[in-house]
């Protein structure tokens, strides 16, 4: 018995449009396209907010202004102490160093009146200042021995992101002169920087 005729067809049909396939893959055309850009070495610290519970006769007025409360004991005159902690979220995309400066290297006067040095007063107060940042630490001894700046700093060796921690602790007593001498009358300022920078 013979077969119809029609029934080849279909195949000679497919073979052909397989033939057709393969003919245009190989005339396939290939363009590429670049995308580039680039980031530039940035750091940038916002804010300071202060950690709840850790504000001990200080005062913040806001996240970049501490004022301690009681700055003498109201008996003695002498120092009283007093401790914050700062929080300022943090970011670095290059290896990097943070350097924390205290200006005047203690709390000196910025009002009242000038007497002359004397043993029996603190004319100026001592603090401590630290940070934390990027498993690094540092800390300054502002002794207020000299009005100049005074700094600490750490290499950072990567980025880093995250809550950098600065402490800030003035002890009961203190003086340039002898612990526990009275504070002579005035308003007493510092001003405490951070830097993220090269390195």
């Amino acid at each position: 018995m013979r077969r119809p005729a029609a029934l080849l067809v279909p195949a000679a049909v497919l073979a052909m449009g397989a033939g057709v396939g393969a003919g245009a893959q190989e005339t396939a055309v290939t363009q590429s396209l670049g995308v580039n850009g680039s980031t530039p070495q940035v750091c940038a610290v916002l804010t300071g907010r202060f950690r709840t519970g850790e504000l001990v006769n200080f005062r913040g007025s806001d996240g970049d202004t501490l004022r301690v409360l009681e700055l003498i004991d109201p008996q003695t005159l002498a120092a009283q102490s007093a401790r914050a902690t700062v929080m300022l979220e943090g970011v670095c995309n290059f290896p990097h160093r943070i350097r924390l400066e205290s200006q005047d290297n203690g709390l000196w006067p910025i009002s009242g009146p000038v007497a002359p040095t004397s043993p029996d007063f603190a004319t100026a107060l001592p603090y401590r200042a630290s940070f934390a940042w990027a498993n690094r630490t540092g800390e300054i001894e502002a002794d207020a021995k000299v009005r100049h700046p005074r700094q600490t700093l750490a290499e950072i060796d990567g980025p880093a992101a995250g809550d950098m921690l600065i402490d800030i602790e003035l002890d009961e007593g203190a003086s340039n002169t002898q612990i526990g001498a009275p504070v002579l009358a005035g308003a007493y300022s510092d001003t405490l920087r951070i830097y993220l920078e090269p390195r």
